[in-house]
């Protein structure tokens, strides 16, 4: 199968569909309502506890108009635990789907899919969690994040069309771009954006290999454990 080699980019990409979820929540008190009032057809696409707290960012009547819940959208309810909320084919359709690409455009069309034009995402914390005294190796492994990363790379693949946000930092100036005329990011933003994704699961992906080298299953009369990592 030939690979898709894009020939024709457009510099600023309006953004009206953004996928929303957070581990960290940090800076979405500003980042929310300004999205809002950035693009008044703007959709918020989110899971879990994200959607609670955008919910109550944006009260009855916004939430309404803007808020769309991923398992709504996907007719997926989410696995129990929140293993799964955001693996969906409609999903990586509106993060992967190339604007000029006509039988890109037909799948959208045919599953009723959106294009998504942003991806707001930070990973479960992984380090935060096994730096603590006494953890287990399987409260690391419950820590490791897997709809997270794959957003994230995808929509930092397709910077051509979309912004990958994984740092809170990056709210402010990003909400300065999109309050232009046209609520729109340039391809330098986008492509800024995607070298910083690219960090951040090389980072996370890095802490996971690191802490599992440090430790291995034993096995006790049938049973295998986990000895205790040592102290750093």
């Amino acid at each position: 199968m030939a690979l898709n080699l894009v020939r024709q980019i457009d510099d600023r990409v309006p953004v009206r569909n953004i996928l929303i979820s957070v581990s960290d929540k940090t800076g979405l008190e500003t980042l929310v309502p300004g999205l809002v009032r950035c693009g008044r057809d703007v959709k918020l696409f989110s899971t879990g506890g994200t959607y609670t707290a955008l919910a109550a960012l944006l009260g009855e009547t916004l939430a309404r108009r803007h808020l769309v819940a991923v398992s709504d959208y996907t007719g997926q309810p989410e696995m129990q635990g929140g293993l799964v909320k955001t693996l969906d084919f409609k999903i990586y359709l509106g993060l992967l789907a190339e604007t000029y690409n006509d039988a890109h455009q037909a799948d959208l069309q045919r599953t009723q899919a959106v294009r998504l034009d942003m991806v707001v995402v930070n990973l479960y914390p992984f380090r935060q969690t096994v730096a603590r005294d006494g953890v287990t190796p399987e409260e690391a492994r419950t820590n490791i994040d897997i709809g997270g990363p794959c957003m994230v790379r995808a929509s930092a693949k397709n910077y051509l069309r979309v912004a990958s946000v994984t740092d809170p930092a990056d709210y402010g100036p990003l909400l300065e771009e999109l309050s232009a005329p046209g609520g729109a990011l340039g391809l330098e933003t986008r492509f800024r954006l995607m070298q910083k994704a690219f960090r951040h699961t090389a980072v996370y992906d890095a802490a996971i290999a690191d802490h599992f080298a440090a430790i291995a299953p034993t096995r006790v009369r049938g049973t295998y454990t986990f000895p205790a990592r040592p102290s750093a």
